[in-house]
């Protein structure tokens, strides 16, 4: 399967369950001249963030098109997300990868959540974490790049969508536990994600 294609199965599935409506992407008039790469630099992206968030694989842009600009996020932010999606979905299908970034992304364009990614993955209530793995330190075991190519593509796909806030395996939670009374969007392998 072409990356194209991939790349549009993917933004369909999360088009079901992902991202919140009010999510910051901006959208940018190409200019003569400009480039992919040439945008992805002055925004600090990387040019397959770019590339995934306008669903393209190649290099072609014409002036006077309209193309989706994608929050930046920083590198140690990816990094930060990279552990969490590492140590949640460890041997979880790639678009769970995905989906379990996506859900931090949404917490941080949320009313609801803190305004950072290192505030939401840190969140602490009651004096419980907000995501297991911080609580047990397995968050601090690193990441691959199966993990860090998840990121990257939630934060291309970032804006568009319906807007998960939670993850959950429903075999590791307790049957009278508050998840269950959010609705649930989609599952993916041993993931359910909700609002």
């Amino acid at each position: 399967m072409n990356k194209l294609n991939r790349f549009s199965i993917i933004a369909i599935l999360f088009g079901l369950i992902a991202f919140p409506a009010g999510a910051a992407a901006q959208t940018y008039s190409v200019q003569q001249g400009d480039s992919f790469y040439t945008i992805a630099k002055n925004n600090n992206l990387t040019l397959g963030n770019l590339q995934i968030a306008n669903e393209r694989s190649g290099s072609q842009l014409k002036a006077g098109e309209t193309i989706t600009i994608p929050d930046a996020v920083s590198t140690e932010g990816k990094e930060l997300m990279a552990k969490l999606v590492h140590a949640e979905a460890k041997g979880e299908p790639y678009e769970g990868k995905v989906a379990v970034a996506t859900v931090v992304l949404n917490r941080v364009d949320s009313s609801e959540f803190p305004d950072t990614i290192k505030d939401v993955i840190y969140e602490k209530t009651d004096g419980v974490y907000a995501f297991s793995p911080v609580k047990n330190g397995a968050i601090n075991s690193g990441y691959d790049a199966s993990d860090m190519k998840a990121v990257n593509e939630a934060i291309a796909f970032r804006g568009q969508g319906m807007g998960s806030l939670y993850f959950y395996n429903p075999d590791k939670v307790e049957s009278d536990n508050w998840i269950f009374s959010r609705e649930t969007i989609t599952k993916i392998g041993d993931h359910r994600f909700a609002k």
